[in-house]
């Protein structure tokens, strides 16, 4: 999560918003990643999952709607994002990456979290995956109405400030840019450090329209238009994966359903890196190491071998260990 937004004022000079067209790669030496998961950031596979499958639902179904990411980081998420992007959508991120923050608790947050963070590091990275950059807006996620219509998303992922402020403002914005049948999907809704997130998240929920679909131990999902038919969808899904645990619950006579993914998930299809037979040739098969053919264990030697081994078979081990070290004294 990167700490781009502000309240939702018009922005200072400071802060305005840039967007860039599809552009070349960054010159440069910056290492190049082989697969999605050499980029840094927090993009589980729980997550990977629920996103493909939010997709690919939309796809099935024929629905209409560009994508949002606000909060980007390294793009880890926007490269999967990019990967699920159609023919004639527009895709959009907007970051404040290495822009100078508008207030103090902003900047205060992006010094400490996210002091590595610049927009160069995030095109190496996506362009490393994908021939075009999307639409990047650098600047606060205050101004990104200015740049996305109303009602034209099907999907976007808030993954920006974790100040309450900032992120009641970006669920508004959302909220008004997506479509009747988007779904948004919330970071850190639940992570003690950032309980502002949990407030405007909830109080969207509670107050607001905004309506759960699911969560996972990382990111709340919803809707503004009717859950009910995409919660029954993804309940069936659910049921037929072994990969996934689940549990339906209700929150303040909201349901809404639990996903887990169990140990040693494999990750969904992955966009393709350019570098990745670049990695492959750089440890060909000949210099890893051979594996050893396995010994047969040897035998035991002598009285202490022979009491060693019926020990083990039949005694506790305190008892072994300290017969076995009285005969070697011996």
């Amino acid at each position: 999560m990167t700490a781009t937004s502000a309240t939702p004022a018009q922005p200072s000079p400071s802060a305005a918003a840039t967007t860039a067209p599809a552009a070349e790669a960054p010159e440069g030496t910056l290492p190049r990643p082989a697969r999605l998961a050499d980029v840094k950031g927090w993009f589980f596979t729980a997550d990977q999952h629920l996103f493909a499958w939010f997709l690919n639902r939309q796809e099935r179904l024929g629905e209409p709607g560009d994508l949002l990411e606000l909060g980007s980081y390294l793009g880890k998420s926007a490269i999967f994002l990019g990967g699920r992007q159609r023919p004639g959508d527009r895709f959009t991120v907007c970051d404040l990456f290495d822009a100078p923050a508008e207030d103090a608790a902003n900047a205060l947050e992006m010094r400490t979290s996210y002091a590595t963070l610049s927009r160069r590091s995030f095109e190496a990275n996506y362009l490393s995956f994908h021939d075009e950059l999307p639409t990047v807006v650098q600047g606060l996620t205050s101004v990104i109405r200015d740049h996305v219509p109303d009602a034209s998303c099907r999907f976007a992922h808030i993954d920006a400030s974790h100040l309450y402020e900032h992120v009641r403002g970006d669920i508004e914005a959302v909220g008004a840019m997506l479509a009747p049948h988007g779904i948004v999907a919330l970071d850190d809704y639940r992570s003690e450090h950032c309980p502002g997130v949990a407030a405007a998240t909830w109080e969207a929920v509670l107050v607001g329209r905004l309506q759960p679909v699911c969560v996972s131990g990382n990111k709340f999902y919803g809707t503004w238009g009717d859950p009910e038919p995409v919660r029954a969808d993804l309940l069936e899904w659910l049921s037929g994966q072994q990969d996934l645990w689940y549990e339906e619950q209700s929150v303040a006579e909201h349901p809404l359903i639990r996903v887990k993914a169990r140990k040693g998930v494999a990750e969904p299809p992955q966009p393709a890196s350019r570098h990745a037979g670049a990695a492959t040739a750089a440890t060909p098969a000949s210099a890893a190491p051979a594996r050893r053919a396995a010994r047969p264990a040897p035998r035991p030697r002598g009285l202490l071998g022979a009491v060693r081994s019926v020990a083990v078979d039949l005694l506790p081990p305190i008892v072994t260990r300290a017969l076995v070290s009285t005969l070697r004294r011996r």
